[in-house]
């Protein structure tokens, strides 16, 4: 074998890329690892504000969002949370739970990036990092991939580049656009994970920037009770990044701002005490300014003690179904992952390999399959990786 041929060429040192090169080079399998950044895994590691949420203990195929809600199945069945963190712990990297059964290192995401490193290296890959594809062909069942100016060949190439989400992290096309070229089918992309922009008529809200709040955000038959952000352009926090993956564009989100009170709190707050009003009602539940604001829109006049019950009920009402109208986000330059990708349709469940392009394997956020917040994208790439990984 000549030493610009690979039994592997995997193009993209994120996480998917790396646990799939990694896994590849363990099997005795002569791997090139590419990348046009000059160093591995670089979403890693602004990744969990510098920490790496690196898995979640509560993964599971239904908390994916796919053409195919199947899809993810067989890869996430194989390759499991209890896994990585087999290899997280044998590498002596100290780690917590946060809420929702989120998994952070101590220390620094570094810590994952050389984990996988020392992986790869373990399993004899070699890399080609700062270097961008020029040339990629394919004949005679044969990729033919040109980095610098030289040809390197082999009968597997893993499609491993992510998709657009933070573009100035590096995040290009390059996926899609490979997979159209050979046969491919590319589910339409969008971002996801995504803080929501409000217009003028919600204007009011934006003046509230940097208050949080619990709340329960739904769209759809989807639902999500965690915090949510105002923001001066609109809406985030977790609540909101997660509905964001499931809304659609110029249709409404719903927000219950208070999902732990009784079903007539508000009649009982007018029987326990007459003299408040809606805005003192609302400041003992949720934060001053956020009280205020929704006080002012509601329009409910007076001590409660002189409100009817069903203008109060009315309010309750309102108060847990208040409509938000977004009318954009922010877009992929905000946008944690990418939602779309190449279409299951078109691959392997088991090995991740193209149907219609045998050789053609794609992993990781290029495929269209997009995790909940919280640690599953990554795992995500780690089990998608590793099927490929044994695969090529």
């Amino acid at each position: 074998m000549s030493a610009s041929s690979f039994d592997a060429i995997v193009i993209g040192a994120g996480a998917a890329g790396l646990m799939a090169a990694l896994t590849a080079g363990q099997r005795g399998r002569r791997v090139l690892l590419v990348d046009h950044a000059d160093e591995p895994g670089k979403k890693i590691l602004i990744s969990g504000g510098g920490r790496c949420n690196f898995t979640n203990i509560h993964t599971a195929a239904d908390r994916y969002i796919s053409e195919n809600v199947h899809f993810a199945r067989s890869a996430l069945a194989r390759y499991t949370p209890a896994d990585f963190l087999e290899m997280v712990n044998r590498h002596g990297i100290s780690w917590h739970e946060k809420t929702l059964g989120q998994l952070f290192c101590d220390g620094s995401a570094r810590q994952i990036v050389d984990m996988l490193m020392a992986e790869c290296r373990d399993g004899g890959v070699q890399f080609a990092f700062g270097q961008a594809v020029s040339a990629l062909d394919h004949a005679d069942g044969i990729f033919r991939v040109t980095l610098d100016g030289r040809e390197h060949q082999t009968a597997s190439l893993v499609l491993a580049t992510g998709g657009l989400s933070i573009p100035k992290m590096g995040a290009t096309g390059f996926a899609m656009e490979m997979a159209r070229r050979f046969g491919l089918p590319v589910v339409q992309t969008r971002p996801a994970l995504v803080p929501f922009t409000l217009g003028e008529d919600e204007a009011l809200f934006r003046s509230l920037s940097g208050v949080s709040t619990e709340v329960v955000a739904r769209w759809g038959k989807a639902a999500f009770r965690e915090a949510a952000l105002f923001t001066h352009k609109g809406l985030s926090g977790p609540a909101m990044l997660q509905i964001s993956s499931y809304w659609e564009h110029r249709t409404p989100i719903e927000v219950d701002f208070l999902p732990d009170e009784a079903e007539d709190w508000l009649i009982e707050e007018k029987r326990d005490r007459p003299k408040v009003g809606l805005r003192s009602a609302l400041s003992r539940r949720l934060p001053e300014r956020l009280a205020e604001t929704l006080a002012g829109r509601i329009g409910v006049e007076g001590e409660l003690g002189t409100c009817r019950n069903a203008d109060l009920r009315a309010t309750q009402e309102q108060l847990a179904r208040w409509p938000f109208h977004p009318n954009g986000t922010e877009g992929y330059a905000k946008a944690e992952v990418m939602a779309g990708g190449i279409s299951t349709k078109a691959l392997s469940q088991k090995t991740m390999v193209a149907s219609k392009a045998p050789g053609l394997y794609a992993i990781g956020e290029a495929v269209d399959v997009t995790g909940w917040l919280g640690g599953y994208n990554f795992q995500w790439a780690w089990a998608s990786g590793r099927a490929a990984g044994e695969a090529v």
